[in-house]
């Protein structure tokens, strides 16, 4: 099965029947005009600018801002694919349909001068605002400006919203985080070491301009990619030569990752540079309420993505604003459906943005108003469907572990089981992190029938009917711990009739971080919530049963009739999160049955 619009009715007019009324009908410039822009410290960023051309061209356009890390445009030698991989699909997209599109390395980076002091800084948010005002000065713009991309990209755009600036009207934040602590860096309160491996290797091979590095990532292995490309004016590259010299002053990622632990603390130098003043989510009350914000995800989106964009439309809670969630992983690269008819995903995401900025930019009647504001993909049901709201179903079964490993829908007398964690229980090399790293992933969890099997394993009878997991599932693990912290992951499956496992989703929580708290007015979930500060941590008694809650991030799965659903428990996932407590593996004593473990999920009639 594919994940095309056109199938179904989750759409009144679906995207690419939208799509086939905006056909071409401006011309892409041979080359962009590509400029340093001075910020109000001197520090000069690298812009390429895309301005629709030919007979029908207007003198004025709306423009899209994109704000980049990962170059504007390479350097080429010989063939290559495609020079500039972080701007190509909107500019081949929208410029022909007439917006301008300006793409510009963020400071430190690239082409750009300046120095990175973290991931993504107030200082670049300040930028953002410079750039959209020299914008707005262009002969070429009529006033009116957006902003979208994938990832930092799309957290960037948030950054711009939120400055405030009034040429910008709406923006679209692609698989982009809200809150750097929780959906990034430490899910669960556990250190990613996606970000302090791979991504900060890649960061490292492109901001010094290391293309040795560089080619071993799959997103930039083709050998005629040489470096970031010089401003018009820089012929010699001199220019470019000096602003990557001033990029070996940029913070690792790696490095500075540990003054990160508790989400309250920041840096020793500078206890209030934490990386709440990082993220989005804490200048989400300074966009304008009439700013509408598309929120874009998928199902497989790193570690928390999804819920990034999820409690971005649940706080904002604007009529205008509208939320996609869909069967893919990060930058929806791979439609990740073990039932799909082909990799690529068949759902043509820029047609579906093209009707936002059209309505919101242009001002054309697109009748989006009529759509339903969420849209989201059923994996195994294979379809699309709409919702007024998230989550789109109130309707709850609570799953008890019982004895005989078994999940029951009434609880048996209570019992124990033991597990012993061992730290190189692993999720694979084929993971919804692995993506995060600039890795090619194809097929996800190929091997999860493997490892799975050395967890803690609960499954149901056979279901008679199909079954619907929509949104975030919980575990409330009733449990004793015999050290002092641990790392608690706990996983949803479908086990089908032929025997095959399927992973669905995960959870994961640090012991020490189990107080659950209110959601804070400026990150609203539907989801248990942790502040992750120090106060609000406290190491385990050992071997003292304890509640620990674990909120897994949502999906929307249809168990087929025949199958199973299995839950499992592990204490470790090696590869991409670090050990707890290092060099102690912990001990698991779960009470089951009546008063203990439980896990609810939330369901939908099909």
């Amino acid at each position: 099965m594919s994940d095309r619009d056109d199938k179904g009715t989750a759409w009144v007019v679906p995207p690419s029947q939208y799509l086939a009324s905006r056909p071409e009908i401006f011309d892409l410039p041979a080359a962009p005009l590509s400029q340093y822009i001075t910020m109000r410290d001197g520090c000069r960023l690298a812009a390429d600018i895309y301005v629709p051309q030919g007979e029908h061209a207007a003198e004025r356009f709306p423009a899209l801002l994109i704000f980049t890390p990962y170059y504007r445009r390479f350097a080429t030698h010989g063939d290559v694919a495609e020079a500039a991989p972080a701007a190509a699909r909107y500019r081949d997209f929208f410029v022909p349909r007439g917006y301008v599109v300006v793409v510009v390395d963020v400071r430190g980076t690239g082409a750009s001068f300046g120095t990175r002091d973290a991931l993504r800084s107030p200082t670049e948010r300040d930028d953002y605002r410079e750039v959209a005002e020299w914008a707005i000065g262009q002969q070429w713009s009529d006033g009116v400006l957006g902003s979208t991309g994938i990832s930092y990209v799309g957290a960037a755009a948030c950054f711009l919203a939120s400055t405030g600036h009034p040429a910008v009207k709406a923006i679209a934040p692609l698989f982009a985080v809200s809150d750097i602590y929780s959906e990034q860096l430490y899910p669960g309160g556990l250190l990613s070491k996606v970000w302090t491996g791979a991504y900060d290797r890649l960061m490292l091979a492109m901001d010094h301009d290391r293309r040795d590095l560089l080619g071993a990532f799959s997103y930039y292995a083709d050998p005629g990619l040489r470096g970031p490309h010089p401003v018009d004016v820089d012929i010699d590259r001199s220019l470019l030569a000096a602003a990557i010299g001033e990029h070996s002053n940029n913070f690792s990622l790696h490095d500075a990752a540990a003054e990160f632990t508790f989400r309250d603390e920041g840096m020793l130098h500078d206890p209030l540079f934490n990386l709440a003043v990082c993220s989005p989510y804490h200048y989400l009350d300074q966009v304008p309420q009439d700013v509408p914000i598309y929120s874009v995800s998928g199902w497989f989106d790193g570690a928390g993505y999804s819920n990034g964009a999820i409690t971005r439309f649940l706080t904002r809670h604007n009529t205008r604003d509208r939320l996609l969630l869909g069967a893919w992983d990060h930058g929806a690269r791979t439609n990740v459906s073990p039932w799909r008819e082909e990799a690529a995903p068949q759902y043509n995401l820029l047609a579906e943005l093209l009707r936002f900025f059209d309505e919101h930019l242009a001002g054309r009647d697109t009748g989006l108003s009529r759509e339903a504001p969420v849209h989201y993909f059923n994996i195994h049901a294979e379809k699309w469907e709409s919702a007024p709201t998230w989550p789109p179903t109130e309707h709850t079964i609570t799953l008890f572990p019982t004895a005989g490993r078994l999940l029951t829908s009434a609880p048996a007398e209570e019992s124990v089981d033991t597990y012993q964690v061992d730290f190189s229980t692993t999720t694979g090399a084929n993971t919804r992190y692995e993506r995060l790293g600039a890795a090619g992933i194809v097929d996800y969890y190929p091997d999860w029938s493997e490892h799975c099997s050395r967890m803690l394993n609960y499954d149901t009878a056979v279901l008679d009917e199909p079954l619907s997991i929509i949104g975030h599932a919980v575990a409330k693990l009733r449990m004793a711990i015999n050290e002092g912290d641990a790392s608690i992951f706990v996983y949803l499956s479908e086990v089908a009739g032929d025997g095959s496992v399927y992973y669905i989703t995960e959870g994961m929580l640090r012991a020490i971080h189990r107080k659950v708290a209110p959601a804070p007015a400026n990150y609203l979930t539907t989801w248990p919530f942790r502040t992750h500060h120090r106060r609000d941590s406290a190491p385990v008694e050992k071997n003292v049963v304890d509640d620990y809650v674990v909120p897994l991030l949502p999906v929307a799965w249809t168990l087929a009739k025949g199958s199973r659903l299995r839950v499992s428990v592990a204490g470790a996932d090696a590869g991409h999160f670090v050990q707890t407590p290092y060099g102690r593996p912990p001990r698991f004593r779960l009470i089951t049955g009546s008063g203990g473990t439980s896990i609810e999920v939330s369901t939908k009639a099909e």
